[in-house]
């Protein structure tokens, strides 16, 4: 077996460090202590950085864990055959995942059909919103479908903001709307600094889906 040491330090370092992290503990429990509301947040992830969805569904698991109940509303994604809907469709108890989108605008190239398509998705979030059973809802790409005016923002801030209080919502998607940062208790934006696409990758399981 190898040997592990560790290297000698200096007795008055050390007494230092010490000190300065009981100082930091201390603040931190001076701080802690005054953070006593609980409840549901509304949480959006936006930016134009990968990684939006992928860190919603790891609430969402996170979620499963904690034996709550999460719905699950995709505005665009359509019929792509993702990892992450492979693996929630193993907790058919707890999850219920609602793949409304017929893909990007860009496939369907039908303004009717898209604005059809999402408002039928915003139905179903409604409807899973309103159901006591859920703790957590997902609105996977929901910004996308309001950046491109496919349903009222001020009818979607108004719902938002009148969930019931122990429920969470996540909303992901590029270019949140200001109108829906302003009500978050939680916004996340993705800042991309290199992205494979520009190298010529196309998307891959397990990254992208």
């Amino acid at each position: 077996m190898t040997d592990i040491s560790t290297p000698d330090i200096d007795p008055d370092k050390a007494a230092r460090h010490a000190e300065k992290m009981a100082k930091k503990r201390a603040a931190r429990d001076k701080i802690m202590a005054t953070k006593d509301k609980t409840g549901g947040l509304l949480i959006v992830h936006t930016g134009k950085g990968k990684g939006k969805s992928t860190a919603a569904f790891g609430m969402v698991c996170r979620a499963i864990g904690h034996g709550m109940k999460v719905g699950v509303v995709q505005f665009v994604k359509g019929k792509w055959e993702t990892g992450e809907r492979k693996v929630l469709d193993a907790f058919p108890d707890q999850v219920t995942i609602n793949t409304m989108g017929e893909g990007f605008t860009w496939d369907t190239q039908d303004l009717e059909r898209d604005i059809a398509a999402a408002r039928q998705a915003w139905d179903m979030a409604k409807r899973l919103m309103a159901d006591p059973s859920y703790s957590m809802v997902l609105l996977d790409e929901l910004n996308i479908v309001l950046r491109y005016d496919y349903l009222p923002i001020d009818e979607v801030v108004e719902t938002l903001k009148n969930k019931r209080a122990n429920l969470h919502v996540i909303v992901t998607g590029r270019n949140a709307k200001e109108p829906l940062i302003e009500i978050a208790d939680l916004v996340t934006e993705m800042t991309m600094i290199k992205h494979p696409f520009r190298s010529g990758f196309k998307a891959q399981a397990g990254i992208e889906f």
